[in-house]
């Protein structure tokens, strides 16, 4: 028995029907040339006693009664997979977009509170042979770094297939036994333990926090204040339904780097100015580009290096995205700054940011709120906080093979809510960023044309001269791992994936 940390309430007690509260990652599999008929057939025989024998994909969730506390994470056993694993064929001849289009309608759909919150989508039918495969996961579950060292456990790191053990069934043994009483008591002492904690650390926070204040207000932290402002109403920001849209886009990680590099910036700062530059593009086209700056939330993570444990350790911070600024040049500088000053104003936070909390009462206080915003049409009527939400998250730098087969790409997809209709999600795999732009179609009725305004976007960066590069921003910020330059030789393409109009063939500059 595992107690649910307050941060993990939060997220599942978000849910409602528009609005569930699941990841996703969407991998694109390449047969191996000796396969046999069934393919997909392979990948669902290697990947059951994987799951089964992983401890978080047999774990759900024992409800408190009256739900008067967050549930605890119990051992459920083999899982029935016939509610957890799915095998789709899509129609003759598939292309890419019928891919989107399936993942989409699947991402849609909250998962079942009744088993472990996780499902599995093997999708064949692709005119080019490869198989998709749909993995989607509560986010009161884990977060994007747990997510991306959990889901890799799944694969091979080489062409080689795993043995599978014939007894995995035994092996997985039988579900947990969790009573009434041993909830209850697991419930009172996490709230005793984390009260205990809170009371603890209180003052310091409180400390903390009137010396950011002071210090912003005496200008002794530059550029802190710039990002804590309401973002400009755009179409983006309305109450949604749970209809959801989908679109994948894959980037050189090389070219990204190499921009990165001659503008003193790092990766992410490059990744939010190609939001940016997208962004501007796409409400252009719409005839709706604000003159207000657009606002990102981003996920921080909070974990130490080497951490990997299935539980959430993030924050959020806001970072302006300079969508007024026409010039690219200025945008990315812009950009730049916004970023380094959330990323030192997280920095200073860090030790007062909670993860867990006393959690009596939650389910009650965050769902009914969670109900209420989205029956009330706030979401329309309000200015937002933030336009949208980015998140970058790393991911493994050598390939992955399941069945024989090697994963050619991974793309994320996240969550949307009410006034918040749009997340960019983008893991970096191999030699590519992999995006993944998640929508509400209430929100972003043409998701693609949204995607095809972010290769646009990074056409745009890659044509920049190189240009010096201000103290202050590069000197706040540095330049870390992801600015350093590549030799020329590593400079490669991101294959095009067949059937897919978003894949960028340009070679780094």
């Amino acid at each position: 028995m595992k107690n649910m940390s307050g941060l993990e309430g939060v997220f599942l007690h978000l849910e409602t029907p528009a609005t569930p509260m699941h990841v996703a990652a969407l991998y694109l599999i390449e047969p191996p040339a000796d396969t046999r008929l069934d393919f997909a057939g392979e990948i669902e025989q290697q990947l059951m006693p994987r799951l089964a024998l992983a401890p978080f994909f047999r774990a759900r969730l024992a409800p408190m009664p009256l739900q008067f506390a967050n549930p605890v994470w119990i051992d459920g056993g083999v899982p029935d997979f016939s509610c957890h694993l799915r095998r789709i064929v899509l129609p003759a001849a598939a292309g890419f977009a019928d891919l989107e289009a399936c993942v989409s309608g699947l991402h849609s759909t909250p998962l079942d509170r009744r088993y472990p919150l996780w499902q599995v989508a093997i999708i064949e039918g692709l005119a080019s042979g490869e198989i998709g495969l749909y993995l989607k996961i509560h986010h009161a579950a884990l977060d994007g770094v747990s997510g991306m060292a959990l889901a890799g456990g799944l694969f091979d790191a080489t062409a080689e297939p795993g043995e599978v053990p014939a007894d995995w069934r035994e092996k997985a043994g039988k579900a947990e036994d969790a009573g009434l009483g041993r909830r209850l008591a697991a419930a009172f002492r996490h709230t005793a333990g984390q009260s205990v904690k809170l009371a603890r650390h209180l003052p310091a926070g409180l400390q903390l926090l009137a010396g950011m204040v002071k210090s912003a207000g005496q200008g002794t932290a530059p550029g802190m204040g710039q990002n804590l402002a309401f973002g400009p109403k755009t179409p983006l920001n309305v109450p949604i339904s749970a209809e959801r849209g989908f679109a994948a886009l894959s980037l050189s990680l090389v070219g990204v780097k190499e921009i990165a590099r001659r503008h003193g910036a790092t990766l992410n700062d490059v990744v939010l100015a190609l939001c940016s530059g997208a962004l501007r593009r796409y409400l252009q086209a719409l005839g709706g580009l604000p003159r207000k700056s657009l606002i990102a939330t981003m996920p921080v993570s909070l974990r130490e290096a080497g951490n990997t444990e299935t539980t959430i350790q993030a924050t959020l911070t806001l970072v302006r995205l300079a969508t007024h600024l026409a010039d690219p040049l200025r945008r990315l500088h812009a950009v730049r700054a916004a970023a380094g000053a959330a990323k030192a104003l997280t920095a200073r936070a860090r030790s007062i940011i909670p993860t867990d909390f006393p959690s009596l009462g939650a389910p009650w206080i965050v769902g009914g709120l969670a109900a209420l915003y989205g029956r009330s049409g706030l979401a329309k009527a309000i200015p937002p906080l933030a336009n949208l939400a980015i998140s970058n998250v790393p991911g493994p730098r050598q390939p992955l093979y399941i069945a024989g087969g090697r994963v050619r790409a991974c793309w994320p997809l996240s969550i949307v809510e009410h006034g918040l209709g749009l997340n960019i999600t983008v893991f970096s795999y191999c030699d590519s960023l992999d995006f993944g732009l998640t929508v509400a179609r209430d929100a972003v009725p043409d998701v693609a044309a949204l995607a095809q305004a972010l290769t646009a976007a990074y056409a745009e960066l890659e044509q920049l001269p190189a240009a010096a590069v201000a103290d202050g921003p590069a000197k706040m910020h540095g330049l870390g791992e992801s600015a350093v330059r590549k030799p020329a030789a590593e400079a490669s393409t991101v294959p095009a994936r067949e059937g897919h109009p978003a894949a960028h063939k340009k070679t780094s500059a």
